[in-house]
């Protein structure tokens, strides 16, 4: 066990919409340190939702990442010479890191031209509530939910 918890680290806010979850995402999204890079293709996935939906782009990303977030996960444990699958529920900041992996992860395997594009296509299939993403998370759900019956093992 761990004697102290580590120091969290304070995420700053972005520069349009001053929000630390957007930079958080973009951290995420990342490769080979070129955040500005990053930034760039956020940004233009935005806009790109932004004329394809006319609605507020800010508010449909957080809708979009709302509904890909897990609750609850399965983690394997052992007992008694058998591996159980249990059903746990997950906190805050691990559901909303998931979330957003899982977002960027199906995003990158999507078909089309360029990230920002990709980006955008799964932004506005997870806020309709459809996308690999989405389905991801249900799957999760679904597993957790067959798995109910070894709930009483949570560690």
């Amino acid at each position: 066990m761990r004697k102290r918890k580590p120091k969290l680290r304070i995420i700053q806010p972005d520069p349009r919409y001053a929000d630390p979850m957007v930079t958080q995402f973009v951290n995420n999204m990342m490769w080979q340190g070129k955040k500005g890079t990053a930034f760039k293709i956020f940004y233009d996935a935005m806009d790109i939702v932004k004329d394809r939906t006319k609605q507020d782009e800010h508010a449909l990303w957080k809708k979009a990442l709302n509904n890909v977030m897990p609750q609850v996960e399965v983690r394997s444990r052992r007992i008694g010479g058998a591996t159980f699958q249990i059903p746990t529920e997950i906190r805050a900041k691990r559901r909303v890191s998931i979330g957003m992996k899982w977002m960027i992860k199906f995003s990158r395997q999507r078909s089309g031209k360029g990230m920002a594009e990709k980006l955008a296509a799964e932004v506005m299939a997870a806020a309709k509530g459809e996308g690999a993403a989405v389905k991801r998370k249900e799957d999760t759900h679904k597993m957790a939910e067959a798995n109910r019956a070894f709930a009483h093992f949570r560690v």
